[in-house]
């Protein structure tokens, strides 16, 4: 199959300096057959740095390219000095305004690394990987000065320096070049003691020419190598990220590679030498004298000139462009063919297997296997962090306060987890807005971590979090509402920069306060009687009980309703509350909010009187109720997965049908907290199948909560056939009860007979259906369950008529 060419270039490695201090001897730039260095200025100039960024951004801003991946190489480097890495880095933000993300790094040796160039990395945005090839017997076995000297001790300083907590967040990783005269266990040993976020280890270069080294002619010297280190770090339950490893993992899975020495992705890599020219990977250096070389330049050619190239375009075409050896590969997926450069050979160039082949091959099916033979977890250990009696109550359809308590606290583990996962992956040394929101964020979590668990625990943060992740949110401004809330949760003295959204200031949980003025951030300090808001030199106090009756026009505090045992916001103010199936309400008039009140008074009661075995848990769960807008003015409420807690509804008639719409959503929530726990179902399976409620065929999850939530609105109808005041009522109830119970018992017979439930679904499945089962037998008017059964058959008449249509 032909695979498309790569429509851009987003990895540079842009050379700063084309010399080193130091003369390690497996080095592909000076030590193999390409000595194009020797006529190369030494230093990069300031306006090769300037044409190189304005080349970037031009291709960044043709492609859109969403993020830039620059590399500041060499040589060393650290060789460069600090006013030409600050140049460099100058150029590529001016240029990329606007345009693009810039995710700059550097690849260093280290020896030159102090704190001078620390501060200025941490002020420029730049992260480090170091090379140090293991111990120090290993590491000296190679990488040495010319004059023998070891390096070893200059660069665990350096290492040790980015370890130290303010510097830590520069600190990229290590790079390990393979020699299997090492022992691999050592060399594993040293570098994860110096606990680096990231291991990559490196096949020496070599090519058919020039094969590496295989001692006493073992087969798969590099192999067997590798694979003591990963069964090493695999039984430690693989305690850093190891780049080979993962990118092995990954592409076993489909996925893509992490590493152009692996898979079949495409190149989408330049790099930019001192003089200007661009070249291809670096690694072609270890091929002939003039391999990586385009014959272009950033000033005469642009950077869709350089896709163009012979050599770019032979390496855009997947397996199309590989041996036929290796097309016929059974792992030709993972392994890709190996390093490009691997495979050159004087005669037919690159028309060959890596000279690595035997121990790719060995390497990719040894873990292939291993991966294989590892048993699957059983469904009572592994794959059910719940408490089994927590499973059965909510398999029941139930869940009493303690029973939710535990799952609102792996949900707020889950924030929690997400909330790391968005300063690791997605605040950039260059964005010191967020670094300095995140700051404050670890200062509140060891001065006040309940108030911050309390404000993380809000239902739209894991929505936000995701927005955040998926790069279709940018973090600073949530996390800073985060720190703000959580210093006025705790009444701290403490002034936290928010930026608004629009004329907005959100505090999650608190409210939002309109601001109309010309400014793009608030400062927001708690004080004795309440907090103030300065933004755009205009200065607004805020009293803590402040802005419920609609006096305050500016100040929209979040309305909390009080009932017995239960506490829940009505939340109409968060600008992210906009998540559910429905379009969401505007700022309650105070009228309407007494409104809403009244009937949540009414609807509690019934909950408590009527709904007991549900009650608990909606009290101990469900902490947010959004106002919807039904354009119809029918019923209608929502619940958002990712939104834990919370539910959305347009208030209905009447006390006793907001009842209903509570119990039946939070059944919603529950679940979605059950499936973030365990597999109920195969989540593979794009079946559609028949919903007694629908006319449209659903999704086996589709299914199971909507299944899961009728249990909730059997039971209510139920228990009001007999508790409803009116014998009309009464007799509605029971049609009511018999129709949904009929409906129910065959979604539980149609998830059983799916073939998609996992065991714990099977299990969670069978459960639901015996609670169905025991309401199946209590007895109803001849005239109600005549009506059921009929209406149920005429819309399985129905449903397979129009399936038929579809079909057809």
């Amino acid at each position: 199959m032909d695979r498309a060419i790569v429509p851009a270039l987003s990895q540079f490695v842009l050379k700063v300096h084309s010399r080193c201090d130091l003369a390690c001897d497996h080095c592909y730039v000076y030590e193999h057959a390409d000595t194009s260095w020797r006529g190369r200025p030494r230093a990069v100039s300031p306006e090769i740095l300037a044409q190189v960024a304005n080349r970037i951004a031009e291709h960044a801003r043709r492609h859109r390219l969403p993020t830039v991946h620059v590399v500041l190489h060499g040589g060393e480097p650290l060789l460069a000095g600090p006013d030409r890495l600050r140049t460099a880095a100058d150029e590529l933000r001016r240029a990329l305004h606007g345009v693009s993300a810039l995710d700059l790094r550097m690849h260093t040796n280290g020896v030159l690394l102090d704190e001078e160039f620390c501060e200025l990395f941490l002020e420029l945005g730049i992260k480090v990987g170091v090379s140090l090839d293991g111990d120090k017997v290993s590491n000296d076995r190679h990488r040495r000065y010319a004059d023998g000297r070891s390096s070893h001790a200059k660069v665990i300083r350096a290492i040790e320096l980015l370890n130290r907590p303010r510097y830590r967040p520069l600190f990229a990783g290590l790079l390990c070049t393979t020699d299997v005269e090492n022992d691999p266990v050592a060399v594993y040993d040293a570098l994860l003691e110096l606990t680096p976020p990231r291991i990559d280890f490196l096949l020496p270069h070599a090519t058919w020419d020039t094969p590496p080294p295989r001692p006493g002619g073992a087969p798969t010297p590099y192999a067997d190598w590798l694979d003591a280190i990963y069964r090493r770090w695999d039984a430690a339950g693989r305690p850093v990220p190891v780049r080979i490893f993962d990118s092995v993992l990954r592409t076993l899975r489909g996925e893509s590679s992490l590493t152009e020495s692996l898979g079949l992705a495409p190149a989408d890599l330049v790099v930019i030498e001192t003089d200007g020219t661009f070249e291809q990977a670096d690694s072609l250096k270890t091929s002939y004298d003039g391999a990586p070389a385009t014959g272009m330049d950033v000033f005469r050619h642009s950077l869709d000139d350089v896709l163009q190239h012979p050599g770019m375009l032979a390496r855009q075409q997947g397996a199309e462009q590989l041996c036929a050896q290796c097309r016929a590969c059974p792992v030709v997926e993972s392994c890709g063919g190996g390093l490009y450069a691997h495979r050159y050979r004087t005669g037919n160039a690159f028309d060959n297997p890596s000279v690595f082949c035997p121990d790719l091959l060995a390497l990719v099916t040894t873990i292939r296997d291993r991966e294989a033979a590892v048993p699957a977890p059983t469904p009572q250990s592994a794959q059910l962090p719940l408490d089994e009696r927590d499973f059965e109550e909510l398999a029941a359809g139930f869940g009493g306060a303690d029973t939710v308590g535990r799952l609102a606290a792996a949900q707020l583990d889950l924030n929690q987890e997400l909330l790391a996962a968005v300063s690791a992956q997605r605040i950039a040394l260059s964005d010191r807005e967020a670094a300095e929101a995140w700051e404050v964020l670890t200062d509140l979590d060891a001065e006040v971590p309940d108030e911050l668990a309390g404000v993380l625990a809000h239902p739209y943060t894991r929505p936000w979090a995701l927005d955040v992740l998926g790069g279709r949110a940018a973090p600073a401004g949530g996390l800073a509402e985060i720190a703000a809330t959580t210093a006025l949760r705790a009444r701290l003295e403490r002034t936290v920069t928010v930026p608004l959204r629009d004329t907005t200031l959100r505090l999650p949980g608190f409210g939002t306060v309109r601001l109309d003025v010309a400014a793009t951030h608030a400062e927001v300090t708690a004080g004795a009687d309440g907090f103030t808001v300065r933004a755009g030199g205009r200065r607004l106090d805020i009293g803590w009980h402040e802005g419920v009756d609609g006096l305050t026009p500016h100040w929209r505090p979040v309305r909390l309703f009080q009932g017995e045992g239960w506490n829940v916001a009505i939340e109409d103010t968060d600008p992210l509350r906009d998540c559910h199936e429905w379009p969401v309400a505007e700022r309650l008039p105070v009228g309407e909010a007494k409104l809403w009140s009244e009937d949540l008074t009414g609807a509690w009661s019934l909950i408590r009187r009527e709904l007991p075995a549900y009650a608990d848990g909606v009290a101990a769960g469900l902490r947010l109720i959004t106002p919807l807008h039904a354009p119809d003015g029918s019923d209608v409420s929502a619940a958002c997965k990712d939104a834990w807690g919370a539910i959305g509804v347009a208030r209905p008639a009447s006390p006793e049908q907001l009842a209903l719409l509570i119990v039946h959503e939070f059944q919603h929530v529950k679940l979605a907290a059950v499936l973030d726990a365990v597999d109920l179902y195969d989540k593979a399976d794009r079946g559609r199948y028949y919903a007694p409620w629908r006319e449209d065929p659903r999704p086996i999850g589709g299914l199971l909560q909507g299944t899961y939530a009728h249990i909730a609105v059997t039971d209510f109808w139920r228990v009001r056939r007999e508790t409803a005041p009116l014998a009309a009522e009464r007799g509605a109830a029971e049609a009511e009860f018999a129709r949904w119970r009929q409906q129910t018992a065959r979604a539980v017979e149609v998830l059983l007979g799916s073939g998609s439930l996992t065991d714990l679904g099977e299990r969670f499945v069978g459960r639901m259906g015996e609670t169905v089962a025991d309401w199946r037998d209590e007895p109803v008017s001849p005239a109600a369950f005549s009506a059921a059964e009929e209406s149920a058959r005429r819309h399985r008449v129905a449903w397979e008529a129009r399936a038929e249509g579809r079909t057809a």
